[in-house]
């Protein structure tokens, strides 16, 4: 099992830390988008801080889950961040879901891996 934990947490690692860095980068060109997801999108870049925050989540977030330091509390910050992206595919842009669903997947195996780290956050 350690070794499907291992594989697990560098392919999520590596996942967030490529998206996050084509964010900044723009090695990768990013799928055309139309109508409600193309606007929501566009929305976002607009704002001029929402895409800069997720990709600086995510690039760090990548490295604590690869270098396996404080990896419960990376695990945390992403998951709302994975949620969205999941979310945000699976309502405007169902053609490009694969990637958000495997990183939630990922993510959620990883928080289910480690849910005795969060035994005291969890309790009354």
């Amino acid at each position: 099992m350690k070794t499907v934990n291992l594989i697990v947490r560098i392919l999520l690692g590596l996942l967030l830390l490529v998206t996050g860095l084509n964010k900044f980068l723009n090695f990768m060109p990013m799928p055309e988008m139309t109508g409600p997801a193309q606007e929501f999108m566009m929305a976002l870049v607009k704002s001029g801080y929402i895409m800069t925050i997720v990709a600086i989540v995510e690039i760090i977030t990548g490295v604590l889950i690869i270098i396996n330091r404080y990896q419960a509390f990376a695990l945390l910050i992403l998951f709302p961040v994975m949620l969205n992206a999941f979310l945000f595919h699976l309502f405007l842009d169902i053609e490009g879901i694969g990637g958000s669903l495997m990183a939630l997947i990922f993510n959620t195996y990883l928080l289910f891996v480690n849910k005795e780290k969060f035994k005291a956050i969890l309790t009354a």
